[in-house]
C-alpha cells in the first residue's frame, strides 16, 4: 500500500507539472487566434527565428498569428516552368491570420497598401525569437512588388528588417572600400608629405614662417620699447580726471542751467507757430491794401500822364511860335514863298 501511495503522488506531480507547462506555454504565447483574415507576405531575406505560431503585431499590439512558412517555388512553382534566374521565385512566403476585431475599423487592404502598409520581421530582443510586425512606411521608398501568381490570402508587401538594412549598408560600405586602391592612396599621401616637408624646409612655406618669426620679434621689441606701465598710469590718471570732472558741482550746475535754457527754448519755440500765423495774416492784409491803393492810383496816374503830355506840347509850341501863342494870328511868311 505504501508503494502504491508513492506512485500516486509521483503521477499527480507529473500531471501537475504538465498542466503548469501547458499554462506557461499558453501564457508566453499569448491568446491563441484560431480565426481571422488570411494575409500573405513575401520576403527576400532569411526568416531565421520566425516560426509558425509566432505573433503578428501592429505597433506592438498582438493582432494575429503566423500560420504557415514556406518557399514560393514549392507553393506556386509546381506545374509550371519556373525561370531559375528569376529572383521572384526565390522568395519565402509567410501566411498569417489577423483578427480584424482587434484592429477596429480600417480601410481595405488595397487602400492600406497604397497608404504604406508593410510587413517586416522584427526581433523580440536578445532571445533570437522573431515576430511579424505590421506598420505604415513611406510608400514611395518601398513600392509594391507585383507577383505573377494569385496569392491565397490578401497580399501585403514586405520591407527589409532593421538587421537586414544594417547588413546591406555594411556590405555596400565594404564593396566601396574594396574598390579603393589603398596602395595608390598611400603612395599619394607619402608624396604629399614629402612635398610638404620640402616646402617647409626650403619653399614658400619656409619663407612665410621666417617672415612670421621676424614679425613676432619686431612686435616683441616694440612691446619692450613701449612704456606700457607709464601709458597705463597716464590712462588711469585720465580716467581719474574724468571722474573728478563728472563729480564737479560746477559742472552739475552748468548742466542744470543748460537744461533750464533748453526748457525755455522749447517754450519759446512752442510760441512761434501762433506768432508766425499772425505775421502771415498781417502780410496778407497788407497785400490786399496795396492792391486797393494801386487800383485807385491807376486813373490818377493816367490823367497826370496826359497832363504832362499836354504841357510838353504847349512848351514846344511856345519855344517855336511864341507870337502865335500870345496874339493868336498866324506867323509871318518868309520872303519868296508862294501865296
Amino acid at each position: 500500500m505504501e508503494g502504491r501511495g508513492v506512485y500516486l503522488r509521483v503521477g499527480l506531480l507529473m500531471v501537475l507539472g504538465t498542466v503548469l507547462l501547458v499554462g506557461l506555454v499558453w501564457f508566453l504565447g499569448g491568446t491563441k487566434i484560431e480565426h481571422g483574415v488570411l494575409y500573405e507576405t513575401y520576403f527576400r531575406e532569411s526568416v531565421q527565428g520566425l516560426e509558425v505560431g509566432a505573433p503578428v503585431k501592429f505597433r506592438g499590439v498582438t493582432v494575429g498569428r503566423v500560420r504557415e512558412i514556406g518557399l514560393v517555388t514549392a507553393a506556386y512553382g509546381m506545374g509550371r516552368k519556373v525561370p531559375i534566374d528569376s529572383a521572384i521565385y526565390r522568395l519565402v512566403y509567410v501566411r498569417y491570420l489577423v483578427d480584424t476585431a482587434r484592429i477596429g475599423k480600417t480601410p481595405d487592404v488595397t487602400e492600406a497598401v497604397k497608404l504604406g502598409l508593410r510587413a517586416r520581421i522584427a526581433s523580440q530582443g536578445l532571445t533570437g525569437v522573431n515576430y511579424l510586425e505590421l506598420d505604415f512606411v513611406d510608400p514611395s521608398r518601398y513600392p509594391v512588388e507585383a507577383v505573377p501568381w494569385r496569392p491565397e490570402g490578401d497580399y501585403i508587401p514586405s520591407v527589409p528588417s532593421t538587421l537586414t538594412q544594417v547588413q546591406n549598408s555594411a556590405e555596400e560600405l565594404l564593396a566601396k572600400l574594396n574598390e579603393v586602391d589603398f596602395a595608390k592612396a598611400a603612395a599619394s599621401l607619402t608624396g604629399l608629405i614629402d612635398d610638404l616637408r620640402a616646402d617647409l624646409t626650403n619653399g614658400d612655406a619656409h619663407a612665410v614662417l621666417a617672415s612670421a618669426g621676424r614679425l613676432v620679434d619686431r612686435l616683441n621689441e616694440a612691446v619692450r620699447a613701449a612704456d606700457l606701465p607709464g601709458a597705463m598710469a597716464d590712462f588711469r590718471q585720465t580716467v581719474g580726471s574724468v571722474k573728478e570732472l563728472a563729480q564737479d558741482p560746477a559742472l552739475h550746475r552748468t548742466l542744470a542751467g543748460a537744461a533750464q535754457a533748453a526748457d525755455r527754448l522749447a517754450a519759446a519755440t512752442a510760441q512761434l507757430p501762433p506768432l508766425i500765423a499772425a505775421l502771415q495774416a498781417t502780410a496778407r492784409r497788407a497785400d490786399n491794401g496795396t492792391a486797393d491803393v494801386q487800383a485807385a492810383l491807376v486813373p490818377v496816374l493816367r490823367d497826370i500822364e496826359a497832363t504832362v503830355g499836354n504841357l510838353r506840347e504847349l512848351t514846344d509850341s511856345l519855344s517855336r511860335y511864341p507870337t502865335q501863342v500870345l496874339t493868336g494870328g498866324p506867323p509871318p511868311r518868309a520872303p519868296g514863298t508862294a501865296r
